[in-house]
């Protein structure tokens, strides 16, 4: 019987620690490692490398990554430390009275209402136009490529595919259909090992990468959010995405035990 030897193995796990000598990535998905690795063999750098790696986690695990949230980052680029804020904010037309007037007590936690103006291809262009080596067209081609082709699902994320369908089945409205006609098949959701694809979702990265994502905040993509919100009374329009900006900002930093710890400062929550 072969003894555990805790000086060779100091945790029960025996996976080994990885070395590089060129560059790494590290995801929850090999699928969105390999995109990042893909665009660092092209000749990009750590910051195309961590767009193209965010890029393909909202194809290749949907249900907790998208286009439609905040984004912010910290990076040391020649040894000066940047901050990004691309939180987007609260539509221009909600209001609180309105809200308590339709009997909420809080804010909802799905449909159009609760929805702010998405912060992420809006940090991706900015952070690919000012530190980036390759096109952001370039950057993102792996997630398009997946999305379009398709990936074999994994099995953590057909569980929480399964969950997240059962949550969206409670909500009323009929808004929340077109969740299941883009996320499921006849209403059934994909089995472990089955190949998804999301066409639509491949189209609208092509158009983020070739635009700057211009056309998710002034041009096409954005017309079609506007026109979405408005049929199913939601707030946002495409005038809140057309004056969004991400923000650039002086990280905060404190020196604690010997090194010097970094966090953007409000609005986000560290």
């Amino acid at each position: 019987m072969l003894k555990f030897d805790s000086t060779i193995y100091p945790y029960p796990s025996r996976r080994n620690v990885m070395y590089a000598k060129n560059g790494m990535v590290a995801t929850g998905s090999p699928l969105a490692a390999q995109a990042g690795l893909e665009i660092l063999k092209k000749g990009g750098n750590a910051i195309d490398a961590a767009i193209a790696t965010a890029a393909a986690l909202t194809v290749v695990e949907p249900t907790g990554n998208g286009i439609g949230g905040d984004g912010f980052a910290i990076l040391s680029v020649k040894d000066k430390i940047y901050g990004l804020n691309a939180s987007g904010p609260s539509p221009k037309l909600i209001e609180a009275q309105e809200l308590l007037n339709k009997g909420l007590k809080a804010m909802p936690k799905y449909g159009l209402i609760p929805v702010t103006v998405p912060g992420i291809p809006k940090a991706w262009a900015e952070l690919s136009k000012k530190f980036g080596k390759l096109p952001l067209s370039e950057v993102v081609a792996p997630a398009v490529k997946l999305a379009r082709e398709g990936y074999a699902v994994p099995v953590n994320v057909a569980k929480l595919w399964k969950k997240a369908a059962v949550n969206f089945g409670k909500e009323e409205g009929e808004e929340f259909k077109y969740w299941f006609d883009t996320f499921t098949q006849d209403g059934k959701c994909p089995e472990i090992g089955d190949v998804v694809r999301l066409p639509d979702h491949a189209d609208t990265l092509e158009m983020i990468g070739d635009t700057y994502a211009e056309a998710f905040y002034k041009g096409e993509l954005a017309d079609k959010i506007d026109a979405f919100s408005k049929k199913y009374n939601g707030y946002l329009r495409k005038d809140d995405l057309e004056g969004f900006e991400a923000e650039w900002v002086e990280p905060i930093t404190v020196k604690y035990h010997g090194y010097d710890v970094y966090e953007l400062p409000p609005n986000g929550h560290g």
